[in-house]
């Protein structure tokens, strides 16, 4: 039976999302594309399986997110409460981010140093240089940046479009989600749902992606703030819309086999650098539809099989943001200390991997059952203060 107030499905779509990120990052460690470092073994075998979610995956988690905020907006009535939701996100999103970048996030470029550019420092005499925002660690005419948030980009991301949809709300005042996601449902009601956000997709892609890198630096990411915030702002506007999600649900199967045909013909015009400069507008419209077409089905498929509450949910979704937090610093260190084994590459991912997640949850559990340091732990790791049963039956994403 579905829950169609609540959303589970999304809740559990978010926790999926959140741990696949534990297997594309590990992944990283082992293609060809730029990373803080790399595998002895690195090569193009896995590149196909990367590629399967490089579309969608960040796209899924702005919805998502926009769609917990949604529902926070709708219990306000007043400005203050509104001064209020601000503030709660500022610190369930910027602590972690200012913890993160001072604490979790430095060995990072520090491993990236050591292995690129032979740096003989200590990690202590890395961090005076790293708190100074040493800016001449360059390769190549590319210089790293100090300090940095790394793979946390998402929290100041979702900060910023926090505050867009708070001023939005703000100024259309009371019940303007609620009109504009009656909207928004009317103008995706059947395949409209899948053609019209595919163009909305690809004409961003078409005319921005040529002309702005993806710098995950904020201030200057004109592409993936053209990508992400309407996403967030969508998801914001369609959590109250029930008839939307089963519209998705319908449309799952077909969803399903658009994206994953997309993603064959992805894979085919990766294989060929010589396509780059010959289609490069239909590889466009092509990402954008694997895209939202893979959105589409997850939500679909979700909402079918995993619309249920339980332990487990309440339990991954405390979970999730702190592995989230933890889980690339990890994968980095844990690479380097494994490459000594001399492990054959895939028993090393495995072990990589298993040791990352078991790791990520053991400070978790550290964090939320240590009496005297936990209460100081929990919100840098965005874990509430004083969690009730009331809270954790809710499972509100922090993001």
């Amino acid at each position: 039976m579905h829950n169609d107030n609540r959303l589970y499905f999304l809740d559990w779509l978010r926790i999926l999302a959140f741990f696949l990120l534990v297997l594309y990052h590990t992944g990283m460690y082992y293609v060809t594309w730029d990373w803080h470092v790399k595998s002895p073994h690195a090569g193009g075998a896995i590149e196909p399986l990367m590629l399967l979610s490089s579309p969608w995956r960040m796209s899924l988690l702005f919805l998502v997110s926009g769609v917990a905020s949604g529902f926070l907006l709708r219990k306000l009535t007043a400005p203050a409460p509104l001064r209020g939701f601000v503030r709660e996100r500022s610190a369930r999103l910027l602590v972690p981010l200012l913890f993160g970048m001072l604490v979790i996030v430095p060995p990072q470029p520090y491993f990236e140093v050591v292995e690129k550019l032979r740096y003989a420092g200590s990690y202590g005499d890395f961090m005076a240089l790293y708190l100074q925002a040493y800016g001449d660690f360059c390769k190549d005419g590319e210089c790293l940046t100090l300090p940095t948030w790394n793979h946390l980009w998402y929290l100041p991301y979702v900060w910023t479009y926090t505050l867009v949809l708070a001023a939005l709300a703000a100024a259309a005042g009371h019940g303007a989600l609620d009109r504009a996601g009656r909207q928004a449902g009317l103008l995706l009601a059947g395949w409209k749902a899948i053609v019209v956000p595919v163009a909305l997709l690809a004409l961003v892609r078409i005319l921005l992606k040529p002309h702005f890198e993806e710098t995950h630096a904020l201030v200057d990411d004109w592409f993936n703030h053209a990508t992400y915030l309407p996403l967030f702002l969508a998801g914001a506007v369609l959590s109250g819309q029930p008839g939307f999600w089963r519209e998705l649900e319908r449309l799952r199967f077909a969803a399903l086999g658009i994206a994953l045909a997309c993603w064959a013909a992805l894979v085919g015009y990766h294989w060929q650098p010589e396509a780059l400069q010959v289609w490069p507008v239909a590889a466009r419209i092509v990402w954008a539809a694997c895209q939202w077409c893979a959105i589409v089905a997850a939500c679909g498929f979700a909402r079918r099989h995993l619309s249920a509450d339980g332990p487990a949910r309440r339990y991954l979704a405390q979970a999730v943001f702190p592995v989230y937090i933890l889980h690339q610093t990890l994968i980095v260190c844990f690479a380097r200390l494994l490459r000594g084994a001399a492990l054959p590459p895939v028993t090393e991912g495995i072990v990589l991997v298993v040791l990352t997640v078991t790791a990520s949850f053991a400070i978790f559990e550290a964090v939320r059952r240590t009496p005297v340091l936990g209460p100081l732990l929990r919100p840098l790791f965005g874990l509430k203060r004083e969690p009730s049963r009331t809270v954790q039956a809710a499972g509100q994403p922090a993001a």
